[in-house]
Order: structure tokens, then sequence, then C-alpha cells
């Protein structure tokens, strides 16, 4: 056992593992929907040993045909102090690199006592890893009036505050911070990116297969307010919505809402009613100033067809459908990707719009305003789904963190399937992560963008991310 120091007390790990540090005061009543707040300090030592309770959320295991819980985690596990942070720390660690990781989950799932965020293999590898649990769903991300948007994302803002005041004390540089992220914690670091609060916490950040695009417009997050209310029973008020406990969020059913305006598109297309609320798009507003890492998946959109046998089922209906969700001509948009891939199926069509959309446009985007990022692409094609999964959404998650044998990974159900996965590629990949989280170069030049397959690395086109297919 290991004790360390930090600013509100004394904390017990195991063999430099910390676990359910908190890092503000847990959020009860109204303040689930104020800023974050300092947490009190406490007496003797707290005991970090064990995962700590995680934020109000529904469990989500069950994905069609996979078995994500290895990314979602185990739910609601309840306790009000869940506004903490896992630190995970090289042996006899001093002045090393640190990655502070946000988990993603639809803004709605997720937390650190997922398995896939273990640390283990940073810390082995000489990087300090934190990992972060925030507010969800209606607490962390509904835009209520009275109260300050984006509750989650301040959360964040708040951990790298700690970081930055608590990280020597467990071998961490405070001054070499990457703050990384993936999907919705990838949007965050995106949103925290263009976030003035945020200056000067970190100075290298990581979006894998995040949306610089996707935040909601505060009009689109007034109609999922409105729908909140009407489906609590309650006034859009901090007054009111204090009264509601946690179990009613949890269960609140706001699926299904039409959020496209006259001058916006859902960028989350009806996947959640949960984004980051702002005036200004993340790539449009972003600190240029850091190093920045970005890149997507190949076939991020499989991940919400082939699961559940909609990749092979899907018309040309269900096509100019979803079309209809991100283009004003949804004709000339399934063209233009027909035109490209002219054997391909109704639903390999949609899989590509729904990727490229989510992920893959906004990505681009993003990079492009930055101008100087690295960037890249997942290619590696999972066996999961009878080989119908590929490179989705997620998939590179195991890579980066290095951790292919996690069992809940691999079989029928598993993200990876029941094919061997190539461990070299995950050494290459997570080695990229490791060093550009030491030096701010993964290893590659800003002019290409780096290709991870089965293959040795290779590169794509010359200065952008290459869109994502399936």
């Amino acid at each position: 056992m290991i004790v360390t120091t930090t600013t509100t007390g004394d904390v017990r790990g195991h063999a430099g593992v910390f676990l359910g540090i908190p890092y503000a005061a847990p959020p009860i009543g109204a303040a689930r929907f104020a800023p974050p707040r300092p947490h009190e300090p406490w007496a003797g030592v707290r005991d970090a040993t064990r995962p700590g309770p995680t934020a109000p959320q529904p469990r989500r295991d069950g994905f069609g045909a996979l078995d994500m819980s290895p990314y979602f985690g185990p739910g609601w596990v309840r306790g009000d102090d869940y506004l903490t942070v896992s630190v995970w720390a090289p042996p006899s660690a001093r002045d090393c690199p640190v990655l502070v990781f946000v988990h993603g989950g639809g803004f709605v799932t997720g937390s650190t006592r997922s398995p896939v965020y273990d640390g283990t293999a940073f810390a082995r590898d000489g990087v300090v890893l934190v990992t972060v649990t925030y507010r969800l769903g209606i607490p962390g991300f509904l835009d209520l009036p009275g109260a300050p948007r984006n509750r989650g994302l301040l959360d964040v803002v708040a951990a790298l505050r700690w970081v930055r005041e608590n990280i020597a004390a467990f071998g961490g540089n405070p001054g070499n911070v990457t703050l990384a992220g993936q999907s919705a914690g990838a949007t965050i670091t995106a949103g925290i990116l263009a976030t003035p609060e945020a200056e000067g916490l970190f100075r290298r950040a990581v979006v894998q297969s995040g949306n610089g695009l996707g935040a909601f417009t505060p009009e689109q997050a007034a109609r999922v307010t409105h729908a909140a209310a009407a489906a609590l029973g309650v006034e859009p008020t901090v007054a009111a919505f204090a009264e509601v406990p946690d179990e009613r969020f949890v269960a609140a059913r706001l699926g299904g809402l039409d959020l496209r305006t006259a001058t916006a598109f859902d960028p989350l297309l009806g996947l959640s009613p949960f984004s980051l609320v702002s005036d200004r798009q993340p790539a449009e507003a972003l600190a240029t100033d850091v190093d920045l890492l970005i890149g997507t998946n190949a076939e991020e959109g499989a991940l919400y067809l082939a699961p559940q046998g909609n990749l092979t089922t899907s018309t040309e209906g269900d096509l100019l459908e979803t079309a209809s969700r991100v283009a004003a001509d949804p004709a000339a948009l399934v063209a233009s990707h027909r035109g490209q891939r002219p054997h391909a199926t109704p639903g390999e069509l949609r899989s590509a719009i729904m990727g490229d959309a989510l992920f893959g446009t906004g990505s681009r985007r993003l990079a492009e305003a930055h101008g100087a990022a690295y960037t890249y692409e997942f290619a590696w094609r999972s066996s999961a789904v009878d080989g119908r999964l590929g490179a989705a959404h997620t998939m590179e998650l195991p890579f980066v963190f290095d951790n292919l044998r996690l069992p809940a990974l691999r079989g029928p159900r598993g993200l990876l399937g029941p094919d061997e996965p190539p461990a070299e590629l995950a050494t290459r990949m997570h080695t990229a992560w490791v060093e550009f989280a030491r030096t701010g170069d993964p290893g590659w030049a800003r002019t290409e963008t780096r290709r991870f397959t089965e293959r040795a690395s290779s590169t794509a086109s010359p200065g952008s991310l290459v869109p994502p297919r399936s």
C-alpha cells in the first residue's frame, strides 16, 4: 500500500494505482446544476484501492449482437461522491508525462470503471494516466435556464485543475499534460480546446472519433429542455429540477427527438439527446497553441448498424432517410457516396454517411482549423458480427490502451471478435500515444495521415483525415 498526500487529504493506493479520488464536491440537489465546487478536506487516510461510484446513468450492456459492457461499464454505481479521478502511476515515478483521459458514452453513460480504460500499460511505459468521471445526462448537459451550460465539460476542467495542483505527488509533471478523449469524451476535449478557462491546464490534446462540429445550437438544446421538463412534469427551472431525484432523470425517455432546425442538422443523428451546447462550434473557436492528435476509424458507422443486423437489411429508403438527417439534398449525398463506391450496398453507404456525419466531417474541420495537427485513421477490421463490424466506432480503444487480452473483448460477442487481434498493432498505436504525451510527436509528419492497420505503418492522402468508409 502507498499513501500519497493531495490538497484535500491523504489517499491510500496499491502498486501505483489510486481509484476514485475526489476532485470536486458531490453534486447533490441544486448543486447538480451548478459549477463544480472544491471538495472539503477529509481527515485521516482515504481508501483509493477500490473504484468509486459512477455518475447516475442507465445500464447499457447489450448492443445488438455485441457485449459493450467493457466500454460502457457497470452502469450506475450509487454514491454522491462521484466526481473523481483514477490514477495509474509508474513505479518510482518522477516528472513523468501525464495523460488525462475523458471517456465516451453519448453524454449519458460511461465511467472510469469501464475495463477498457485500465491504465496499466501507460504506467508501464512511463506515463501517468488519469481517467475522469463527470456529470452525465440531465445534470451534466441539459441546457437549463439559470444554470451554467455544459456542466459535464466544466467538471473535466475542474479535474484538470486538480491535476495541475496534485499530479506531482503521483510522479507526474504538471507542465506536461495531455488531454485526451474518445467519442463524447473527444467532443468534450474539442470543446475544452475552445474554453478560455482551461487555458494553461494542458499542452496537448488527443481527439479520438469526436466531432468538432458536434455542439447543439441553443435552439436545439431548448427543444431537449422542453422535452425533459414535459417528461418529468416540472417547469424548466433550476429550482424545479433540483427537486427531482436522480432516479427519475435516469428513467426519463428523451429519444426520438427531431433536432433539425432551419439552420442546423442534428450532429448526433438522434443517437443522443445531449451534447455540448454553444453558439459556436469547437472547430470555430479552438485554441491552436496546443499540440493536437486527431483521427477517426475507417468504418465508424458500422457500430450503429452491424450489431443490430441493419447493415445487411437496410433499404434504399433507409439510406435516403439517414441522408436526409445530414444533408439538404439527400439524393445528391447518396449519389456522391455511390460514385465513390459503386458496388456498395445500401447498408454500407448508410454506414459511411453516418460515420462521416458523426465523426469524419467534424474531425477534418477541427484538424483544418488547428492547422498543424497530427492525423490518423484506424483501419483494422474486427471479425465480430460475422466480420461485418470491421473498423467500427470504439474499435481503436483496446489498441490505444494496449489491453487486447481483456476477456470481455474477445469471443463471438466481444468487440474484437473471435479471431486473434494483432498485438503488434496495439504496440504501435499505444507507443504513438505514449510518445505524443511525452514529446508532442507521435512518430509521423504532420503532412501525412498515419493509417493504423495490421500491416506495418502506412500513410494515407497527405494533409487530411481519411473519410470513414464501410
